[in-house]
């Protein structure tokens, strides 16, 4: 019986433990998945520029974000639900700056910080409505929430992104 437990056990978290990988790129960082788990964001090096690269899980098709070229570096994604939002810190000059694509009309908005806050890390809620942001201020580590209330929310669950 003992032995028949311990075989059942191991079934059970091998089936747990499915890999996914992202083809074409090696090195991927800083990974997000939206909440309806169909994408997946990562972080690549592209030529020595760190840049993000979204996929379609079901295909492993890469899909375009455009408008993502200015200001690279990019890290720390965060997609929405069905990944319509996609938040996320990029470089402008000498400063990093969080900022919101809206991936159904094109839309960059960057993210309004007082200037004595540098985003280090976010969070987008699933629903697209609110941001949580971990700031550095004063050489300190803050955690700030934003509610973007002019943005439509998300596609209800089980929706697709057209």
């Amino acid at each position: 019986m003992r032995r028949a437990q311990l075989l059942l056990v191991l079934l059970l978290l091998a089936g747990c433990s499915q890999r996914y990988s992202a083809p074409g790129l090696g090195d991927q960082e800083d990974p997000a998945l939206s909440g309806n788990g169909r994408l997946l964001v990562s972080v690549v090096d592209r030529g020595g520029r760190r840049s993000l690269r979204l996929v379609e899980r079901s295909t492993g098709r890469e899909l375009p974000l455009p408008g993502l070229r200015q200001g690279q570096p990019h890290r720390s994604p965060s997609l929405s639900w069905t990944g319509r939002y996609l938040a996320f810190i990029r470089q402008r000059g000498t400063r990093p700056e969080a900022v919101l694509l809206d991936r159904l009309s094109g839309r960059l908005q960057p993210l309004a910080l007082p200037n004595d806050r540098l985003p280090e890390r976010l969070s987008l809620a699933p629903d697209g409505q609110q941001l949580a942001v971990q700031v550095l201020r004063r050489g300190q580590l803050d955690l700030e929430l934003f509610r973007l209330p002019a943005l439509e929310p998300d596609l209800p669950a089980g929706a697709a992104l057209p």
